[in-house]
């Protein structure tokens, strides 16, 4: 078994051109950046680091998803609730089917774990 380290992952440099996304809501669309990290036994569950430059777009992910954001600034407005501000440090524990929209004020970076469905 081999234990993965990213070292100073805030600051991490060659993070993969990821596109846009996929429901952008501003013009031009934010530009996305990541590195997916296997996992050994955690099934199907997704995890890695992620970048999005400012700019607004809908959540379209139907799994939960827990993240951990590294750096940046953003408000998350869940359909139908109150604006979340979020910034670097802050946790998040996203239920399943969580739709809404991100808008992103610096860049931001987070870890997450996309839970398999």
């Amino acid at each position: 078994m081999s234990i993965t380290v990213l070292h100073q992952s805030a600051t991490i440099a060659g993070l993969q051109d990821q596109g846009t996304p996929a429901r952008p809501l501003s013009e031009p669309p934010c530009r996305l950046r990541g590195i997916d990290v296997e996992l050994a036994g955690a099934g199907g569950n997704n995890s890695g680091i992620w970048e999005c430059e400012p700019g607004r777009f809908e959540r379209q992910l139907p799994n939960a998803e827990v993240m951990h954001i590294l750096a940046g600034a953003c408000t998350f407005t869940p359909t139908g609730g109150e604006a979340l501000q979020i910034r670097a440090g802050d946790t998040l524990f996203f239920p399943a089917n969580t739709t809404g929209e991100w808008h992103v004020q610096e860049t931001l970076r987070k870890v997450f774990v996309v839970m398999a469905m």
